[in-house]
C-alpha cells in the first residue's frame, strides 16, 4: 500500500500545468473521449475549472449514476486538493473512512479513483478532471495516462 501511495503522490507532483483555461479543458476532455472510443470504453468524462463544468461527455453504456459518481469524486478533490484515489488509499492504509474522518455523508463523497486535481504551477489546484465507469484503479489510470500525454504535447 505504501508503494501505491508514493506512486500516486509522485503522479500529482509531476502532472502540473503551466496554465489551464477553457480551451485546455475542452482539449483534455476530447482526448479522453478519443481514447475511450479507441478502446470502446463505457465511461463518463467531466472537466471543471473554478467549479465550472467545461466539458462533459457520456459514452454508450453509461448511465445517470455515472454522473452521480463524478459529483461525489469531485467533492473529494475540491475539499482536499488530492486525487480521489489517493485520498481513498491513504484512508484505507489507516483503516479509516472519509465520512467518519470528515463528518460527511457518504452519499455526497466518494474516495474512489477517477477524479484528479488540475494543478497549475505556482497557483495550485484550479480544477478537476474525472472519469467514471471502470473499476476505480482503471478510472484513475486512464486519467493519468491521458494527462501525461496531454502535458507532454503542450509543453
Amino acid at each position: 500500500m505504501d508503494d501505491l501511495i508514493a506512486e500516486l503522490e509522485a503522479q500529482e507532483a509531476r502532472l502540473v500545468f503551466d496554465r489551464f483555461d477553457n480551451d485546455d479543458a475542452w482539449a483534455l476532455g476530447c482526448r479522453l473521449v478519443d481514447v475511450a472510443r479507441e478502446r470502446d470504453l463505457a465511461i463518463t468524462i467531466d472537466v471543471r475549472r473554478g467549479g465550472q463544468q467545461l466539458f462533459h461527455a457520456a459514452r454508450p453504456g453509461t448511465a445517470p449514476d455515472n454522473d452521480r459518481w463524478i459529483e461525489r469524486k469531485i467533492r473529494v478533490v475540491e475539499r482536499l486538493h488530492a486525487s480521489s484515489y489517493l485520498v481513498g488509499r491513504r484512508l484505507a492504509a489507516k483503516g479509516r473512512t472519509f465520512d467518519a474522518d470528515y463528518g460527511v455523508d457518504p452519499a455526497d463523497y466518494a474516495t474512489h479513483g477517477g477524479a484528479f486535481p488540475i494543478r497549475v504551477r505556482n497557483v495550485g489546484v484550479v480544477g478537476v478532471v474525472t472519469v467514471s465507469g471502470l473499476p476505480q484503479a482503471d478510472d484513475h489510470a486512464l486519467v493519468v495516462e491521458v494527462l501525461e500525454r496531454f502535458l507532454a504535447d503542450v509543453s
